[in-house]
């Protein structure tokens, strides 16, 4: 792999990967931040949000007020340094620390509310992930993931099938990766065979009723910037076709006629 790194390509990717979090947060946090003030956290709580990214989860939260620590995880210190001027207005409320969501370096129980979002579908055995989460949970304590399934996306009107799209480009490429792009469906089951109670499961409807066309464009356009070589090396697509494919629903989403729907699902529960 070393020996393909393409550096202009991983910038691109990364620069891609800002603005994906910028923006799917823009369209993701109006309804989701709703879903957290229902969970009614003590004013105190202790939060721990892994796979943090450019802090925009922590600067939404702390809008919330009422909360005590919070604490951002991530491999990337890019990202990190991005969400340390992001928050610094926070002062010692907020941190963000270099860290293996495999392997954290809390004490079991430290955490009153864990956070794990646009994470799961993306890396290799998500359950070890969830067992972490739920170690650094203390007793009683919540949990709160947001579990992406690409098959929850649908638009019309596009030339061809652009479910074809998800399930033979993205769903196909993760596979071959060992991950698993839907396991939204999948999170509540992973949860109930770990003992957590209370479990819930919403969905946060990202489609273009509901958030304004220019940031559900500007989702996709990250997508398509980060992933289209990777997408057209790994599997049965050409290059061709997935730039096609995101032409297509891009267009869709500028056309004041089109509809499209991105179903986010949200699933918490209480460590027993």
């Amino acid at each position: 792999m070393s020996e393909n790194r393409n550096p202009q390509h991983e910038q691109m990717a990364d620069e891609s990967m800002v603005r994906c979090l910028t923006a799917q947060a823009d369209a993701i946090w109006p309804a989701e931040s709703k879903l957290i003030e229902s969970y009614a956290l003590k004013e105190d709580a202790k939060i721990l949000d892994v796979g943090c990214g450019t802090g925009e989860f922590v600067r939404r939260f702390a809008q919330l007020g009422g909360c005590g620590t919070l604490i951002g995880v991530d491999l990337i210190e890019p990202h990190l340094e991005i969400a340390r001027e992001r928050c610094a207005h926070l002062g010692g409320r907020a941190r963000f620390e270099v860290g293996d969501a495999f392997e954290l370096a809390f004490d079991d129980g430290e955490f009153d509310f864990v956070v794990n979002r646009h994470m799961l579908q993306s890396i290799p055995r998500p359950e070890a992930i969830v067992d972490e989460l739920l170690r650094v949970t203390q007793p009683g304590g919540r949990i709160h993931l947001l579990a992406e399934d690409y098959a929850m996306i649908h638009f019309h009107p596009v030339p061809g099938d652009s479910d074809r799209f998800w399930q033979s480009g993205p769903i196909a490429f993760g596979h071959k990766l060992e991950t698993d792009l839907r396991i939204g469906r999948r999170a509540f089951s992973i949860l109930a065979e770990r003992g957590v109670q209370s479990i819930s499961v919403e969905y946060v409807v990202v489609d273009t009723l509901r958030v304004a066309r220019q940031t559900f464009v500007a989702i996709w356009e990250a997508w398509r910037d980060g992933y289209t070589e990777a997408i057209a090396k790994n599997t049965e697509l050409t290059l061709e076709e997935v730039q096609n494919y995101w032409a297509a629903m891009i267009d869709c989403l500028n056309d004041p006629n089109g509809y499209a729907i991105w179903n986010v699902p949200v699933i918490s529960g209480l460590k027993p």
